[in-house]
């Protein structure tokens, strides 16, 4: 019997199975350092990660052109801060994604 598994549905299980739940506050060092990038709530965080890692400048740059995936905002850090938020993580070198859903 031949698995016909693509490398695409393999590299999306393994990011999904990296995603998880972190507070806020194990998140600011990395906003301080400049690698959060924030996903918005209508795209799938796995998509994006998986998109980064193949280097599809294509998909990255529409997102970041339509203000779907970017740099997170001192006001949103100081919002994320005060309600002790739980976002969405996945880490796709030298990024970490992270989402509020």
């Amino acid at each position: 019997m031949t698995n016909n598994v693509s490398e695409e549905t393999l590299n999306k299980a393994k990011l999904n199975l990296e995603t998880a739940q972190m507070p806020w506050s194990e998140l600011e060092r990395f906003f301080a350092g400049g690698t959060l990038l924030s996903v918005s709530a209508e795209l799938d965080i796995v998509e994006v990660a998986h998109c980064m890692s193949i280097d599809d400048k294509a998909a990255i740059v529409g997102w970041l052109n339509d203000k779907k995936l970017g740099q997170i905002s001192d006001d949103q850090a100081k919002s994320w801060c005060e309600s002790n938020a739980e976002l969405w993580t996945v880490i796709v070198r030298p990024w970490i994604l992270v989402q509020d859903k």
